[in-house]
This record gives structure tokens, C-alpha cells and sequence, in this order.
């Protein structure tokens, strides 16, 4: 409290007014100049039009005014980074890559292929036709529009929670010994006079244009109202006015919030349509007011509480709508940020849905990058850490870290304002991170806490997230959902020959135990960046052998970056690993903080056998993209190589159920559901590849395989046999390949036989002759001579026949 200054009184003041003679402070006091806080604090609530009321704020909410003006620092825009040398006997790490320069991630953009959620050529801003949420694959429930009369305030008030000075945060307005708090008065600390009352009346006129109904709700700096715009057509407009007309601050971020909105053009983010004076009824001095289109509908965080008062059990909005709703919003954000503005207070609150759209609103935040004076309005649990803010400022980064923030409060429950206001909890408490590591990855990605391991832009996080939907929806429907990587290329084909004979080995050799170097040879290859002048000739040479690339680039008297990439690529291929690696570390040196080098660092260390390396390195591959299947791939190799079973499982089934054209995938968990002993498990996988598909006959070669070889006796059963019978003869194979997969199937029912089991019927006939030790023994003798016949090898010939003489018949004779 402060003494009166009025004369003769003895009074204190208390909440902006004395206690005993009710005066103001004099005009001597209140203009005494208050030093200039750290940090000012804006009111709480957006303007949500279809939800009057609010829940309970979690811990700290409101916004935030961080101090930015004078101190000569920059906004973090995002720069390259430097690739250090690698420290002898080791090469770099991407995280050490990426946190040895600043956020930037050179190069990612150039050859990303297009804008991922709008399918445009690359570019954070682009506009798109597309009105549907989630890339048209997510069902959101559409928001009815809401009729705007039903949406007034019948008592608007400033909960006083939210009462805090528009100058240095302080709480005003609050009730103390019984007596209700003060909507207008001076604040106690800084003496700034406030008013949390509405200025506008229902019926009052503005700019003799807009008749007023009422407020819909109160907003970050000012009283939002509806209205009529009575020169067109009556359409509905939203009247945004300063929620406190003395305060100077105030009016700066409305002139901004007016010329923000005037440049912004985007379907996502609200119109502006006009910019009025009204004056204000206590001091007849002139108010702006920001007139807008009125977006009826509800906003995210009214939809998140909705949704849990509906399910109590639910821990959040499902997965696939809140990433729908996040897609969205980075694509305002990109537009944003595209025209050099910055967000900076993205929140739930700030995003309505109405129908099948969401926009963004209350843009009195937003600022313009290179702006280092205006005041940041942020809200605790959603933005960067403080020392950050205060340190760096607003960026790119920070904006992508809010909504990072904000896809996490809506899939589940956390103490994002307390607890965890700078942090996430471990995935294994939380079921939406357990169930879908990539969306937990994205996040944690997002959310680093150096700034320069974050993603660099909205449209890199919007890819990596689209690939992330594709998978969480793949999950939650079994059905895949794929789509061309712009990252990667395809994998390496893993059938290298249209002999059928031939294939059946390779099978073999896919459900056997894994090599390192032919799990390595297999992954996709990042991409040519389109970019560098050298990008048409590398594609074209891109198919050639490695031993033929090696010969065409190695000669190259003045290598672009990619020919030392592509050269790269190709000595690793031919087994010249440290050549491969200078070329390696002079490519980060000419693109700095490039991943690519690092994922062939990662191939490297795998076909080296170094799977342990090879698994750390993948790590941070799938931590950086993690909607990208081929980093899946890599470190599901390395997991199974190294006795990570459940994670390299985990791994291919994603990778599978989402894509079916990564047969390795496929394979990989097939082979380890074998070595589970789960051969039922590893036919059904090898049944989902396409008959359409190339390597369907080779798939379903592998499940006969898998059906029949190395299984105890006790697992199988005569209709395991039909089975794989039924399956050769719809394959309509011809010659030795069915020969041989007819020999499998005989050699183990015999076996089957010979411990003790048979067929539950005594006619039961397997492949043209009984399912008895003498009807399997004959069938299976002249699958061996039928071979023997047609093979022109004679080492093949003598053990064919040996193994045709071994189980023929016994006879008397």
C-alpha cells in the first residue's frame, strides 16, 4: 500500500483508490514516472466467440511481456551450422554438428521437393486450394457455426484472475477483507491506471458504420464486441477494442496488431476489415477499435475441455485430430513468417474451428522478426524458456516451439504450466507417446532445449508431422497410408534376379540371421538436392553401379557439394571407407548443417560392422526426422544386430503397416517374429505385400519357407501342409523353383511323420500321394530325380540323387 497523496487525508492507497476518501491518486502522484518493469503481463483470454465462459487457468497463465528493447541482442532467425572435423578416431555426431552453429539447417529446404502440406513448390507462405484438416485423411468432426447473438456476454466481466497490469503484471482489481475488487483503478506498484470495463454499449454506433450487440469475451489486450456492419448486407464483424485506454503500451501493439493484420492475407488466419475511432464514454477521449470477420465456432481449448468432460477417461483429443489441427496451424504460421512476422504467442486458445477450418486469431502479439524493441506478449506453458526469451528473443524456433506446446496440451494431460512448463513427461507415462514414438520424437524435437537442435522452419516441421499422421493413422486404421518421401529415394531392391530359383535363396537368405552390410546396402539414399548446379547430371549418374560412379566422379577437377555426397555414397559402396570419409568431411565444410553426411556416416559404421555406432547414429537420425521411414529402417537393422528385438520389432511393423513398398520391413519382421518362434506371425506380415506388387511371388515363396522349415514337429499340423500346398499351387510355379518348395514342404512332413504325428484322416493326401511315411518317402524321392534329371551341374546332380536314394522307400527286396 501507499500513503494518500491527497492533502489532509490519512488514507491509504489501495487497488488504485484511497481507503478512506475514495479519491484517485492527485495528478502530482500519478504522474510520478514508474521505472520500467522487467517484464509486463497481458490479460488472459482470447476472443473465443462460441465460449463465454473459461476454465480454470492452469498455473501462471497470462500472457507475458518479456523486456526487448536496448539491449542490442537479435532475434534467433536461424543459421547455418558448421560440421566440426571429426575428433580422432571417431566422426561427428549430428547433434554436435547442429550445436556447434546456430539453429539453421542449410540445404534442408532446396531439396524437400515441395511445400509438404500444401503440395506446392517449397515455400513456408505458399497458399493452397486444400480446405480440409489433416491433408484431407482425418475426420474431424466439423464445428457447427454459431449463430453470433446466441455467442454476447450477458455479464461481461474480467474474471479477477486475469486482472493484471497492462504495465509492469502486477495483480489489481482484487478483493480484499470482503469487498469485491475494482474493474477500474490504478495499479498499486507502477501507479498505471486500468479499466477491465467494456467501453462500448450494446446499441452504441461505431464510426456510424457498426451498430455493437454486446462482447463476446475479453481478449490479450482489449474487449472484443459484436456487431453489425451496417453498410454490408448486415454481415456479422468482431469490434476489438484496448482493454485499457490509458495505457500507452496498449495502443503501440493495437497500431500493430492494425498494420500485422492489413498485410496478412491467409486462410487460416483472421480478416481484418477495417480500423475505427470510437470515443471513449468516461474521458470522451478517442478508442481504436480493429474490426474483424467473426469466426463462430470453438476454439481448441474449448473442444480439448469438451472432449473431457464427454470421456473422463480420455487423456486428450485423439492423436490424428490434434495433428490435424497442428498441420494447419503451421501453415498460418509459415505464411507468417514468410512475410518476416513472428506469432509469438500461439496457444489453444488463439485457434478456433469453426466447421472444417481452423484460423488463427489475436494477432496482438505478433511482431515483425528484425524487431527488437516491441514488447513480447507470451503465456506461461506455451513459450521458450524465460532465460531463452530474454537472451535471444522471439524466433522462428520459438513460434515452432509453441506449437509443439500446444499439440501436447491437447493429445494429453500434463502440468504443462508448473511441472513441466519447460519440459515434456517420459514417453513411458504417457500412453499417446508410448503407442506412437515418432509424434513423442517430433515433439522432443521441437521442444530441445538449444535452440539450434529445433526444427529451422514451419514447413520442415509440417513434413516430418505429415509423416507422423501417416503413421498414426496407419496404426489406428491397419491400413496403410504412404506417400513419396522428399528426403529419400526407394530402398534398394532386395531381389537382384527374375530366377525364381535364385529368389528362393535370397529369401532364405532375408528370413535367416541379418548381415550388417546387407542390411546397410539395402536403405534408401537421401536425395539430390535440386538445387546445386551440378543437381541434373548427379540424378542421371545417380543409377549407375558404385564401382562405375566411383569411375565418372572421381575425376571431377571442381566438385560441386553433391558430386563429394554422391562420390561419397559411391566409395562407401565399393568398400573405400576412408576415402568415403574425407569426402565426407569436405562436404560439411560446403553445407554446413546438412544431415545427409550424417546418415552415411551411419551407413558407414554399419557395413563396418560397427553395429553399436551405427545404432547411436540412427538415434539421432530418427530424433531429427521423424517422419522419415528410412532412419526407422537404419536403426531397426541396428537394433536387431545388436539383440534389440522389441525395439528393431516395433521399428519394421511401423515402417510396414504405413508403407508396403519397404519390403525390408516387411522382411525384417517377418524374420523376427520367426526367431520368436512365431511362424503363423511371420506368414501373416508376408501376406499383406500387394499381389500386385513385384515381389508378391517372392513373398509368398518366403511364407511357404516360414510355414514349413525349422519348425518342432509338435507345431505343426496337417493343415499347415495343406497350407503351404495351396499356396504353391496358386503361385502356378513351373520347373526347378517348384520343385524345390515342394521338397521342403514333403522333407518336413516327413519328419512330421516319422516323430509320431500323421493326419487326423488315414485318406488325407499331400501333393498327389498319402500323407504316410511311404506315400511322402516315393513323393518325395521323385522330386529329387526329377531334379537330378534337369540340373546341369554334376556336383548338384550326385547329392540330388544321393538324397533321392537316402529316402526312398523301404522295400524287402
Amino acid at each position: 500500500m501507499n500513503e494518500c497523496a491527497e492533502p489532509d487525508c490519512t488514507g491509504a492507497v489501495d487497488d488504485g483508490y484511497c481507503d478512506e476518501c475514495g479519491m484517485a491518486p492527485s495528478a502530482r502522484a500519478a504522474a510520478v514516472p514508474a521505472p520500467r518493469a522487467a517484464a509486463g503481463t497481458a490479460a488472459a483470454a482470447p476472443p473465443s466467440a462460441s465460449a463465454p465462459s473459461r476454465p480454470p487457468a492452469p498455473p501462471e497463465a497470462g500472457g507475458r511481456a518479456e523486456g526487448a528493447a536496448g539491449d542490442g541482442r537479435r532475434p534467433n532467425t536461424g543459421g547455418p551450422a558448421a560440421a566440426p572435423a571429426p575428433p580422432s578416431g571417431r566422426s561427428p555426431s549430428l547433434r554436435e554438428a547442429r550445436l556447434s552453429g546456430s539453429s539453421g539447417v542449410a540445404g534442408q529446404g532446396a531439396y524437400s521437393g515441395g511445400d509438404p502440406v500444401a503440395g506446392t513448390p517449397s515455400h513456408p507462405g505458399a497458399p493452397s486450394s486444400r480446405g480440409l484438416l489433416g491433408l484431407g485423411m482425418v475426420e474431424v468432426p466439423p464445428v457447427p457455426y454459431r449463430d453470433p447473438a446466441g455467442a454476447v456476454l450477458s455479464n461481461p466481466l474480467v474474471a479477477e484472475r486475469s486482472r493484471v497490469c497492462g504495465h509492469c503484471g502486477a495483480s489489481v482489481g482484487r478483493s480484499r477483507e470482503g469487498r469485491s475488487g475494482r474493474t477500474e483503478g490504478y495499479c498499486p506498484s507502477c501507479r498505471t491506471e486500468f479499466s477491465f470495463t467494456p467501453k462500448l454499449a450494446p446499441g452504441d454506433v461505431v464510426a456510424g458504420q457498426y451498430e455493437v450487440l454486446g462482447c463476446l469475451a475479453h481478449g490479450g489486450l482489449g474487449w472484443i464486441y459484436l456487431a453489425r456492419d451496417h453498410n454490408v448486407d448486415d454481415r456479422w464483424v468482431v469490434l476489438k477494442g484496448l482493454l485499457n485506454v490509458g495505457d500507452a503500451e496498449a495502443h503501440k501493439t493495437a497500431a500493430a496488431e492494425r498494420g500485422v493484420l492489413a498485410e496478412v492475407e491467409h486462410p487460416n488466419v483472421v480478416k481484418i476489415y477495417n480500423f475505427v475511432q470510437h470515443p471513449d464514454p468516461r474521458t470522451g477521449v478517442p478508442a481504436g477499435h480493429i474490426v474483424m470477420e467473426y469466426v463462430g465456432g470453438q476454439s481448441l481449448w474449448d473442444l480439448r475441455m469438451d472432449h473431457l468432460s464427454r470421456d473422463p477417461g480420455a487423456d486428450g483429443l485423439p492423436v490424428d485430430r490434434v495433428i490435424a489441427y497442428g498441420l494447419e496451424a503451421l501453415r498460418a504460421l509459415g505464411h507468417l513468417h514468410s512475410k518476416g512476422l513472428l506469432y509469438c504467442d500461439f496457444k489453444p486458445d488463439n485457434v478456433i474451428q469453426s466447421e472444417e477450418q481452423i484460423k488463427i486469431i489475436d494477432l496482438g502479439a505478433v511482431r515483425r522478426i528484425d524487431d527488437l524493441v516491441t514488447p513480447v506478449y507470451t503465456t506461461v506453458g506455451y513459450r521458450v524458456p524465460e532465460r531463452e526469451l530474454r537472451e535471444i528473443g522471439p524466433s522462428i524456433g520459438s513460434d515452432l516451439y509453441s506449437v509443439a506446446r500446444c499439440l501436447a496440451v491437447l493429445s494429453f494431460r500434463f502440468d504443462y504450466g508448473g511441472a513441466y512448463r519447460d519440459d515434456l513427461p517420459d514417453a513411458a507415462s504417457v500412453p499417446v507417446l508410448r503407442r506412437h514414438p515418432s509424434y513423442d520424437r517430433l515433439l522432443r524435437r521441437a521442444l530441445q532445449p538449444e535452440p539450434q537442435l529445433r526444427f529451422s522452419d514451419a514447413a520442415e516441421m509440417a513434413e516430418q508431422l505429415t509423416g507422423v499422421l501417416r503413421e498414426v493413422l496407419s496404426e489406428m486404421h491397419g491400413r496403410p497410408h504412404p506417400a513419396q518421401s522428399n528426403l529419400f529415394g526407394a530402398e534398394h531392391p532386395l531381389f537382384t534376379s527374375g530366377n525364381l530359383v535364385r529368389v528362393i535363396d535370397e529369401t532364405d537368405r532375408l528370413l535367416g540371421p541379418p548381415d550388417p552390410e546387407g542390411v546397410a546396402a539395402a536403405l534408401p539414399l537421401p536425395l539430390v538436392d535440386p538445387a546445386d548446379e551440378a543437381a541434373a547430371e548427379l540424378s542421371g549418374l545417380a543409377a549407375l553401379p558404385d564401382e562405375d560412379l566411383v569411375a565418372a566422379l572421381e575425376g571431377d577437377a571442381g566438385p560441386t557439394p553433391e558430386t563429394r555426397l554422391l562420390l561419397a555414397r559411391a566409395l562407401i559402396g565399393v568398400g573405400r571407407r576412408e576415402e568415403a570419409a574425407r569426402q565426407l568431411q569436405e562436404f560439411g565444410a560446403c553445407s554446413p548443417g546438412d544431415w545427409r553426411p550424417f546418415w552415411y556416416w551411419a551407413v558407414m559404421a554399419l557395413g563396418a560392422r560397427d553395429c553399436c555406432d551405427a545404432r547411436e547414429r540412427f538415434e539421432e537420425l530418427f530424433d531429427h526426422l521423424p517422419g522419415e521411414a528410412a532412419p526407422k529402417l537404419g536403426l531397426a537393422g541396428a537394433c536387431e544386430l545388436t539383440g534389440g528385438l522389441d525395439e528393431a520389432e516395433q521399428l519394421y511393423r511401423t515402417v510396414w503397416l504405413t508403407d508396403r513398398s519397404f519390403v525390408t520391413a516387411g522382411f525384417g519382421l517377418a524374420r523376427i517374429r520367426l526367431a520368436r518362434g512365431d511362424p503363423a506371425g511371420a506368414v501373416q506380415v508376408l501376406d499383406m505385400v500387394p499381389e500386385l506388387s513385384s515381389v508378391y511371388i517372392a513373398a509368398q515363396m518366403a511364407a511357404v519357407s516360414a510355414l514349413v522349415t525349422d519348425r518342432e514337429p509338435a507345431s505343426l499340423s496337417e493343415a499347415v501342409f495343406l497350407d503351404a500346398v495351396a499356396r504353391l499351387r496358386r503361385l502356378g510355379l513351373r520347373g526347378e523353383a517348384r520343385d524345390r518348395l515342394n521338397a521342403r514342404v514333403l522333407r518336413t512332413a516327413l519328419d512330421w511323420v516319422l516323430a509320431g504325428y500323421g493326419p487326423e484322416s488315414p485318406r488325407a493326401r499331400l501333393l498327389g500321394a498319402p500323407l504316410t511315411e511311404g506315400g511322402l518317402r516315393a513323393n518325395l524321392e521323385r522330386s529329387y530325380r526329377e531334379r537330378a534329371r534337369i540340373t546341369s551341374d554334376p556336383a548338384r546332380r550326385r547329392v540330388l540323387v544321393d538324397r533321392a536314394n537316402a529316402v526312398r522307400p523301404r522295400t524287402l527286396l
